[in-house]
């Protein structure tokens, strides 16, 4: 994985061969993040970019936010990846009248496309729910919701840790390997049980509580537990509940993506700079304990 700071986007390519195209990188990337994962709500597509455009370097991020536009134009580079797509809902325009129609035209006239993985990545091989599993030393994972169109893989994982350990201990370590918010971990559950199999799933993880009991996992990682959702389920004991945020869960998935899209391109005789975005977007900026 390369700054793109160090590849500028007018730049030649190793050995004077042909960059990638935007419609290259896309195959790229629907490679590494398979289009039949995707949930049928969802939205994962070539957002905006001329097919036939070259790309040298391609920014990572989670949100294509104002933030994450401005360092793209910063940096110079060719294309942005992110992983949550810029219309989940549709949309009937893009006019510069509000910040996502802007952030359209700000990257056309700067000559930079827009693509995004979002739950395709999250169900692929290697993709967030195995980094997020990797960042925890699982064994013997398994899918926690697996796919229709691949059993093997899906939504979440499920494993062993490589060691039994406390409910505290190991929140320390997530606490610990987890980029930093504002909210930081929450815990749910005794703190001194001990744990050793452990469900993970980045992003929103109401809808998967039930699957990770069914799972018989001792604590469940997640992030955007919702306060009766998540009350109602320890009610009825295990697995205790680890809620990060919803950014930093799957950011943890941006590494790996940008590692297979360099490999892809190398697979393919050229050479492509993919660099991570660390603008945090998550939206909680402060955290302020209550009460005295």
């Amino acid at each position: 994985m390369t700054d793109a700071t160090t590849t500028p986007s007018n730049a030649g390519t190793a050995g004077g061969t042909e960059p990638l195209t935007v419609g290259d990188v896309v195959d790229v990337l629907r490679e590494a993040a398979p289009p039949e994962l995707a949930e049928d709500w969802d939205s994962n597509t070539l957002i905006c970019g001329d097919p036939a455009d070259p790309v040298r370097t391609v920014l990572l991020a989670m949100d294509p936010l104002t933030a994450v536009v401005d360092e793209a134009i910063e940096r110079g580079v060719d294309m942005v990846i992110t992983h949550h797509p810029l219309f989940l809902r549709g949309t009937d325009h893009v006019g510069a009248v509000d910040p996502k129609g802007r952030s359209v035209h700000r990257l056309i006239r700067a000559g930079i496309a827009l693509a995004n993985a979002h739950t395709t990545w999250d169900s692929a091989l290697g993709g967030n729910a195995d980094a997020l599993a990797e960042l925890l030393g699982l064994t013997a994972t398994v899918p926690l919701e697996p796919s229709d169109a691949d059993p093997a893989l899906g939504i979440g994982r499920v494993g062993i840790l490589p060691e039994p350990t406390t409910l505290r201990a190991l929140a320390e370590h997530v606490a610990r390997a987890l980029p930093d918010t504002a909210p930081g971990l929450l815990v749910g559950g005794d703190p001194e049980a001990a744990v050793e199999r452990v469900a993970v799933s980045g992003g929103a993880g109401d809808s998967l509580l039930v699957a990770a009991r069914d799972a018989g996992a001792d604590v469940f990682l997640t992030a955007d537990l919702r306060h009766h959702p998540a009350s109602d389920h320890l009610e009825g004991g295990r697995p205790y509940l680890l809620c990060g945020t919803h950014w930093a869960t799957e950011w943890v998935g941006l590494p790996p993506l940008a590692r297979r899209l360099e490999q892809g391109a190398a697979q393919r005789g050229r050479t492509l700079a993919a660099h991570v975005s660390t603008v945090v977007t998550d939206p909680w900026t402060l955290r302020l304990s209550t009460g005295s």
